[in-house]
């Protein structure tokens, strides 16, 4: 026990036992500031997480909203295009038919003007046929005296046909 006696040990003992009490009574106030500063931060930190994830949750309802209304005005769009779509198909089939049918009455018109022009080619040979059939049949049957008899009787009947 000898060193119970050196100034040095008891000053090395009066210094722990002082830093021991300063310890005792800094360093528990200190944690408990240092805790108490974490907690804030932490709490600041919630808070602002919390603040975040509120406006996280807006813009993200605001974003389903703009997408179910650009779905519904897509789908307003393609209900337009299909109704314009079978507009047009409609009257393009109207308009391809009128043309059809123009087109066939055009057809029956050329069809019937060279029916009727054929039938005044028929008409017009029949009728050279048939004169050329009577001259050679007058001159076969007619004479001199038949065709003076008959000129005879044309004279005389001549001013009963002209009153």
């Amino acid at each position: 026990m000898e060193f119970l006696g050196d100034p040095e040990t008891w000053i090395g003992l009066g210094f722990i036992v002082i830093i021991g009490i300063f310890l005792y009574r800094r360093v528990p106030a200190f944690v408990v500031a240092a805790l108490d500063a974490r907690a804030a931060a932490i709490s600041r930190e919630l808070d602002e997480a919390r603040r975040l994830r509120e406006e996280a949750e807006a813009v993200l309802a605001e974003y389903a909203r703009k997408a179910a209304s650009v779905e519904k005005e897509a789908e307003a769009i393609i209900a337009a295009a299909k109704a314009e779509a079978e507009r047009y198909g409609a009257e393009q089939r109207d308009a391809l038919k009128s043309q059809i049918a123009r087109r066939v009455e055009q057809a029956q018109a050329k069809i019937a003007q060279a029916e009727s022009a054929a039938m005044a080619e028929l008409r017009a040979l029949a009728a050279d046929a048939a004169v050329a059939a009577a001259e050679k049949l007058i001159q076969a049957r007619l004479d001199e005296k038949r065709a003076a008899s008959l000129i005879e009787q044309s004279i005389k009947e001549l001013p009963g046909k002209l009153n």
